[in-house]
């Protein structure tokens, strides 16, 4: 094949597969990362009272006695719809009724001025592994824009050793890495997207309805800074006002893959993924807050800086040193989350248990403009409501009727306390007639609506 019909070939399948794809999985921001959170919506950063607090404030961390962890899952379920002008339809799935492999979470933290490290001063040391960013869904290899996108996988794990210092009773710093990642045992191990063939004069490298696809993975790093302010307290010390602030820097994935057809390598690629830059301020307010219970309000803005995504060139190994440019011009975007928690701290008919219930709501905007829409991920302006349940057993409670939970002085290795947490979120994204695309086959109407369902098991030490 000469180079001009090669050049062709490649341009054509960066039209309809890598650009709009990438840089949709990029702005797939994964925000339930713990059930606690999840039930109020995500506005969690003033508040940041348990193990998550590594993702969500890790300043906050040092409100944590002893060991904390918590092991959580998120259950993704939900479909879009799309209909174009000609009245053709098709209907997303993820590969079953919910996302498979699940996104998951793991937090650990250690206060170690509790371990009796009291050299470090009041310093508080933790490890998360989450997925922050990610995406899964299929689309019927007969579709109609089947020549975009019949199957997209982005399983995106971001490790995070973390540090927070108190230095006095009222503000907490915390710093961190962010260490970006696949796994090869999760998914895919690795950012993938298939199409269709169209043949040729569209497609020359293939023949009608040859399987494409287009892959790649790095490792990189970004770091995280934080603070929590506290001006106001109880007499048992506890915080009536908390203000949260993290900043999420940007990190860089050159993702390094191959073009296939049908399962043969046609070129060696690489691609680069930027993910964004997340400021994220927070207040949270205690209107009541005694020995028996409390309540809690907060308010959250997310700032999202997507401009930084100005275009994703592709690189090719075939043509040699072949790059084609591709402008994205992205926005920046909002988040607004609202979320309240109100606590029985001593129930009468359970006295070895906390009681928590939660709602929230947030309202967040896309950042893609509809010439780069690609329904890879059917994304508008959406809204969540969530609701949660907190158990936390502590003393001589037995958690699940089996287990008791664990007493003070118990030592390091024996239970303090056993909790349980769920959550669910309806997300209801807005309807978008995508008009005006560089793939004339997306343009149509989407109807978008999933549902999350969080649970997080959690124990203290």
């Amino acid at each position: 094949m000469g180079t001009l019909k090669r050049i062709a070939v490649v341009a054509t399948a960066v039209t309809v597969l890598v650009c709009p794809s990438i840089a949709q999985a990029g702005a797939n921001r994964i925000l339930s990362q713990g059930a606690s959170a999840a039930g109020q919506s995500a506005a969690f950063t003033a508040q940041a009272d348990d193990a998550s607090a590594v993702y969500y404030n890790p300043a906050g961390m040092t409100q944590l006695g002893g060991v904390q962890t918590s092991l959580g899952v998120l259950l993704i379920g939900g479909s879009s719809s799309f209909r174009n002008s000609a009245g053709q339809t098709a209907k997303s799935s993820f590969d079953g009724s919910v996302a498979y492999p699940p996104p998951m979470n793991l937090y650990i933290t250690a206060n170690l001025k509790d371990l009796g490290i009291t050299q470090l001063g009041d310093l508080t040391a933790g490890l998360a592994v989450l997925a922050p960013f990610g995406t899964l869904i299929r689309w019927p290899e007969n579709g109609p824009f089947n020549t975009a996108r019949t199957f997209a996988a982005l399983e995106l794990f971001d490790i995070k050793p973390t540090l927070a210092y108190k230095l006095n009773d009222q503000l907490s710093v915390g710093l961190g890495a962010d260490i970006y990642t696949f796994f090869n045992f999760w998914g895919e191990g690795q950012l993938e997207r298939q199409f269709i063939s169209a043949g040729p004069p569209t497609f020359p490298l293939a023949g009608p309805g040859a399987q494409v696809e287009v892959n790649g993975r790095d490792t990189t790093a970004g770091f995280n800074v934080s603070l929590m302010y506290t001006p106001f307290r109880n007499a048992e010390s506890k915080p009536l006002a908390n203000i949260g602030f993290v900043y999420r820097s940007q990190a860089t994935m050159h993702l390094k893959g191959q073009f296939l057809v049908n399962g043969a390598v046609q070129a060696d690629t690489s691609q680069t993924l930027v993910l964004p830059q997340i400021y994220t301020g927070a207040i949270a307010l205690w209107p009541v807050r005694d020995q028996d219970h409390e309540w809690k309000l907060e308010l959250d803005v997310d700032y999202t800086g997507w401009k930084s995504v100005r275009n994703l060139d592709l690189r090719l190994s075939n043509p040699p040193g072949t790059t084609l440019p591709q402008p994205q011009n992205w926005r920046n975007t909002y988040t607004v989350m609202i979320g309240t928690e109100y606590k029985w701290l001593k129930p009468q008919m359970l006295p070895e248990w906390e009681l928590a219930l939660r709602a929230g709501y947030w309202n967040s905007q896309t950042p893609i403009p509809d010439n780069n829409f690609n329904p890879e991920i059917p994304d508008s302006d959406n809204q969540s409501i969530s609701v949660g349940l907190g158990f936390l057993c502590k003393g001589r409670g037995q958690f699940l009727g089996l287990i008791e939970c664990g007493k003070s002085g118990g030592g390091i290795l024996r239970p303090k306390a056993i909790a349980l947490d769920t959550a669910f979120q309806v997300l209801l994204y807005e309807p978008r007639t995508v008009a005006g695309n560089v793939n004339s086959t997306v343009n149509g109407n989407y109807n978008t609506t999933f549902y999350v369902g969080s649970i997080n098991l959690r124990v203290n030490f």
